[in-house]
This record gives structure tokens, sequence and C-alpha cells, in this order.
């Protein structure tokens, strides 16, 4: 700590005598030019006195960050000449922007990574993908100060080798140019020599510079990454789109509304997993469980308790007559009625331009299109444990129509995994009439939740009547005697667990294979690699949804097919980095729980100095009129502050109420603006309100109140 207090005193004391001795002056245009004769004759009598002092001058002034660095460089032209110039700027602008790097990591890395841990993920993100070329498109298009450059990069993992060599190739374009102009500068004799044709064309140049080098580096990737290729002439279509899930149907949506022609192809159900599989059937029988563990527990509502009278199989049939009543707003009809050419079949990338449909009807056909969207969705993850093919299972893909063939709920069902959608699964089944056993090999289930929030969903799916198995790893699966059983390991001990159905919800993987994603060499981990504005590789092809990430929601999804339509089809012109700073999620367990931002233990994790903020349900008069008082909300904000940070809601209704948190964290909105909305009465929305007035009152103004108190006492007599 001293020897960056020595440091930061030493480098205070020099600004401090940069300042104090006007030399800021001298380094301004103005002063540049009242000075070149006596420059010049200072060179003339010592050179490399001058040359060196110059260096000398330039490194400080880079390293300290401080104003008149572009104007050095326009002295070195103008003392030195063109290639003398550009030789002592270069090496001096760069030992100073290395000086100035090594400055910020030893004295800032830390304290800026704490306190914008978000501002820098991108950089980060960044510099591990691309490394050097990263640094090298900042240097070649000056978008932010070098300067700040300096800084940034210091708190990054950038090497100090890598930030020199690369930032002296990167900056040489741009100090040629600075140089350049300040040769011509040096030979003003008069007003007339202002608009001298070579000093206009060197100052245009120097204006003009940022877009031509950003141009340069766009027609070299292109170039590099279709050289194998011939680019159609004309184009069947402008856009197609690969997936009818929630990305690729309003992709197609936003491109129909703006008359592109535009084709979608599906080869299975329109509407993809959220519809047919995932979000929409789950919560069918979410809600028919809910019902049934009511009716259960009707002292909660001063009515008598009761068994459930129901037929599964009719529960299965509501769900699936859930899924028939939405699936209009999703159909091919409604679809092609907005202006989509819509194909049934399967869609491959023969090149960056051509996709091949093999048709469902049997039929194949070939399209061009100058834009291709992927978004064929993901899939679940089947872990590969010995005998599980053999003896059987469901995924939150297979349940819903093998279910719906049983009379009633399966007896013995394993649930494999504690995620949202095993979590979501497991009570409801339970409620249903399952034995449900839940296999987690985590030390706890909804591990992404904080420790209470987990806690408090494990005690939730205990009443529930399912049995929670955490710090279990799932080893194989086997058959003997006409029953199956999985083997799961716990402290090094072997458990056998019968079962009737094994319930697989331990992930989802994404769609890859089969649409040609290989052959044209783009990148796959896990996911399709794409760049802030949802391209690949190739910058006509772009991919959204869960074949992304890095969330795997349906209202992400929606979310990225709106940069996917408006980046492909207008990117020419502009294009929208995807922004996932607020960014909801719920996982519908009963009672719910909803977050957006930054939970407890990732506030932690950044190191940022934060405070918390609760208000229990049990507060809330709605809640306690629907007997639901279990739960609460959990505001984190800075210290002293009402900036939203992040928020968890647990409760019945949190994925509503957490919307306007969304909204109030989207628009910069703190808790006072909250505490200052009216609120219907009574109503769950409430409980946002009070939330934010506990805020309020743990950070009342004291010396105003003592003041108060004092003024009204007064008033008393």
């Amino acid at each position: 700590m001293i020897k960056k207090l020595f440091l930061v005193l030493i480098a205070a004391a020099a600004i401090g005598l940069f300042f104090y001795f006007n030399l800021h002056q001298l380094l301004t245009l103005e002063g540049l030019k009242g000075s070149m004769d006596q420059f010049s004759q200072y060179k003339e009598q010592s050179p490399l006195l001058v040359f060196g002092g110059f260096f000398l001058l330039y490194v400080v002034v880079t390293a300290l960050s401080l104003p008149g660095a572009a104007i050095l460089t326009l002295a070195a032209g103008a003392l030195f000449g063109l290639v003398e110039g550009l030789l002592v700027a270069s090496f001096a602008s760069t030992v100073g922007a290395t000086l100035a790097f090594l400055v910020s990591r030893y004295l800032l890395r830390d304290t800026i990574k704490q306190r914008f841990p978000e501002r820098l993920d991108a950089i980060d993100a960044g510099v591990e993908k691309e490394g050097g070329f990263y640094l090298f498109t900042l240097r070649l298009v000056p978008v932010f100060p070098f300067f700040l450059i300096n800084l940034l990069m210091g708190v990054t993992a950038i090497k100090a080798w890598t930030f020199y060599w690369v930032s002296q190739i990167g900056m040489l374009a741009g100090t040629f140019v600075f140089v350049n102009a300040g040769t011509q500068l040096a030979q003003i004799e008069s007003l007339s020599g202002i608009l001298s044709l070579d000093l206009i064309l060197s100052f245009a140049l120097l204006g003009v510079f940022p877009f031509i080098a950003k141009g340069i580096l766009n027609v070299f990737k292109k170039r590099r990454v279709y050289k194998n290729y011939t680019k159609p002439k004309k184009f069947d279509r402008n856009m197609i789109v690969i997936g009818a899930g929630a990305g690729g149907l309003v992709t197609s949506y936003i491109a129909a509304a703006v008359k592109a022609k535009v084709t979608l192809i599906e080869a299975g159900e329109m509407g993809g997993d959220c519809l047919n599989y995932g979000c929409v059937p789950s919560k069918a029988v979410i809600k028919s469980a809910k019902i049934a563990e009511q009716i259960r527990h009707g002292e909660h509502y001063g009515l008598e308790n009761m068994a459930p009278q129901f037929s599964f199989k009719k529960v299965m049939a509501r769900v699936h007559k859930v899924i028939a009543d939405i699936a209009p707003h999703d159909s091919v009809e409604r679809y092609t009625n907005l202006g989509v050419d819509v194909l049934k079949g399967y869609g491959k990338l023969l090149d960056p331009w051509t996709v091949e449909i093999k048709l469902n009807d049997g039929g194949t056909q070939t399209l061009t299109a100058r834009t291709i969207v992927i978004a064929t969705g993901a899939r679940p993850f089947v872990p590969p444990l010995p005998g599980i093919e053999e003896t059987g299972y469901v995924t939150s893909d297979t349940l819903w129509t093998k279910f719906a063939e049983l009379e009633e709920a399966p007896k013995k069902l394993v649930v494999l995994g504690g995620g949202p959608i095993g979590s979501e699964l497991a009570q409801s089944f339970a409620r249903l009439g399952s034995n449900v056993t839940q296999v987690e090999m985590a030390e706890r289930i909804m591990i992404k939740e904080d420790l209470e929030v987990s806690t408090f969903a494990h005690e939730a799916l205990t009443e529930s009547g399912v049995n929670i198995l955490t710090s279990h790893q799932a080893l194989r699966c086997e058959a003997r005697d006409g029953k199956k059983f999985i083997v799961v390991k716990h402290n090094d001990t072997e458990i056998d667990i019968e079962y009737d159905e094994l319930l697989c919800a331990v992930g989802r993987s994404a769609r890859l294979k089969g649409y040609g994603l290989e052959e044209l060499g783009i990148e796959t981990n896990r996911t399709v690699v794409t760049n802030e504005y949802l391209e690949t590789l190739y910058p006509n092809i772009f991919a959204a949804g869960d074949i992304v990430g890095p969330y795997q929601f349906t209202h992400v999804a929606a979310h990225q097919g709106w940069y996917a339509a408006v980046n492909g089809l207008f990117g020419n012109l502009k294009k929208f980095k995807v922004d996932y700073r607020v960014i909801p999620w719920t996982t519908f367990i009963d009672p719910e729980v909803a977050r957006v931002g930054l939970n407890e233990q990732d506030a932690i994790d950044k190191g940022i100095d934060y405070e918390i903020t609760r208000f229990e349900f049990e507060e809330l008069d709605r809640a306690i009129t629907d007997s639901a008082t279990k739960g609460f909300i959990k505001v984190i904000t800075p210290k002293g502050k009402d900036k939203i940070l992040g928020v968890t809601v647990v409760s019945e209704h949190a994925g509503d109420l957490i919307a306007e948190f969304v909204l109030a964290m989207k628009h910069g909105l703190g808790l006072n603006k909250i505490l200052g909305t009216i609120h219907s009465y009574p109503t769950w929305a409430e409980g946002n309100k009070y939330a934010a007035g506990e805020w309020k009152r743990a950070h009342a103004p004291e010396k105003v109140l003592n003041m108060l108190e004092k003024y009204h006492a007064w008033r008393r007599g």
C-alpha cells in the first residue's frame, strides 16, 4: 500500500509541476507555432539533446495521460521531418503508453474491477477471445482516446510485452498521419499557407482515417472468410431463417414487417420447444398440480382438507389441449398471413449464402439469401450413464407424449437434476401422486441462486413430498427381476433407487449438427460462437436463441431475434449490440423464484460493496388474505445508493412482480422512484413498494429529522 501511495504522490507531483510551469500552454497548436523558431535553434545547436529531451517529454506526457500528446506528434513532424519524426513519436508514444499501462495495472486494477465490473466484462471478453488483435483493432480505429485504452488495458490480463508490440504496430498508421500533418505545419509562412493543398489534404486524411481504418479491417476480414466461395450476383431471398422457435419466429416476423422477402424453415412443430415441450406444457401441469395441493390443504382457506379426486390421464389431456389452444399463435397459417414464406423441412447450409431444404413431403429445394439466421434451439442433454438406453428414460421433450398414455402418475419417479426444470417437474408430479426422488450431484438444488433461496426451494419441494438427494452422483442404470434401478454414489457408498420412470433434467445442449456449420468452419463450443451483433464467422450468417446462449430462455431468444433481424437486414447501415444487461428469469416452483441482475453471491464474487434490503411477504396484506405469506423480496444496491443492482423475489406471482424491477433497472430508475409510484391496494405489487420503503427507512436523513423534531417542538411552544 505504501509503495502505491508513493507512486501516486510522484505522479501527482509530476502533473502538478507540468501545470505549474505552464507546460500545457506549449502543448497547444498556438504554443507549438510560437515556439517553432526557438526549438529549431536548439536543434541546430544540440540535435541529440533536443531529440532525447523531446523523446523523454513525450514519454512523460503519455505515461501520465497528460493533454498534449497529439500536439507533440504534430511537433515531431515539424521539428524532425517525416522519417525522424515518425521514429521518435512512434517509439515514445508506445513506451509512454506501456508505462501508463503498467501504472494502471499496479494501482487501479483491483479498484476498477470492483467499481466497474460490468463495464469491463466486454473488454475482458474481447481480450480473452482475440487477444492482441482486439487491442490492435482499438489502436487502429481510435473510437476511444488512446490514454483511456492504456488505462483500461491495464486492468485486463493481457501481457505487457503483447501490449507493447501490438500498440507499436497498431498506432503506427495514426502516428504517421499526425506526423505528416506536422510536416505541413512547419512550412506555413503566411495566411495563405494555411490553405495550402497539402495541409488541407493532411487534415482531411486525419479526419477520415478512423473510417478508412475500420473499412480496411472489415474488407480484410470478409475476404479472409469468403475467399473459398463465390457470392451470388442475385439472391432469392433477403433472409432465410432456420428454426421456428421463439428466436426464429421473431426474426422472420420482423423481417416480413419491414417488407423483406423472408423464408422460415422448420422440420418439426411450429413454436419450438417452449410451446410443444417446455414452457407451455410444464406451466399447464404446474397449475393442475397446484390446485390439487390447495384441495389437499383446504384448511388454509377455511375449507375442509380433502384428497383431490382426479384422472391423471385428463390432467395430461388438458396439457395437450393448452398446447393446441396456443399453437395457432405460432402456426404456419398465421406467419404466412404475416408475409413469411414458411417451408416445412430440414435446412442445411451449402455455402454462406445458399441453403438446401429437404422438404417433409420428400422434395428438395435450394434457396439463396443475402442473410441467413440459425435459430435451431436446444435439446435435453441425456447423461451417458451405462444402461440408461436399455432401461429407458424420458426428458422434458418426451414425457408429455409418454405420460399422456398413462392412466395414473408413475408410482416411482426419479428426477435426475436439481435445476429449474427438474425442480418444477419434481414438485408437480409429487403433488399429482408420484413418489418422487430428485437426484442432484451438487451440494444443493438450484445452485445458481443464493443459498437461502436454494434452502427455501428445498423446503418447498420437501413439503410437496419430493425426496431430495443432494451430493448424490448417478453412476448407472440397471434392470433386475423386471424392476429398474438407478445406482447413485454418496460418500463413497452406492445406493440403489428403484423407479418406474426416469426423467432426465440435467440441462440442455444446443442443436449444432446437421446444419452445415461444421463444413463451413463456423466455430461451435457447446454453442455457436458469435460476436456482440450475433454474427458468426461469416458476417452475413447470424445465430439467435438457445443455440447461442448465454441464457436458454424463451424471452431471451425473442430478444435476440430482434437483433438478428435488424442487424441482418440493415447492418450495412447500422448495427446494434445485443443488450444483456437486464435479463429476468423465473423458476415456477411453488412459491415461485424470480430474479433479475445480481444476487448476493454474484455481488460477493464480483467484489462489489453492496447492501441488502429485504421485505417479508408475511407483512403484506394481500399475501395474508391469500394465505401465501411465505417468501420475500431481496434487493441488492450499492452502499448508500438506491440504484438497483439486482432483485430476487420468492413468492406467489414472483414472475409477475419482478417485471417492475426489470423496468426500473432497464431505464435507470432507483428504489426512490418505485416508492413514489402508486400501487393498487390490496395487491401483490405493493410488496415492491414496501421493499423500496424498507430501503428508505434505512437511509433516513437523521440530521434533517432531528432538526424537524426541534422545529415541531418549537411550534408547540
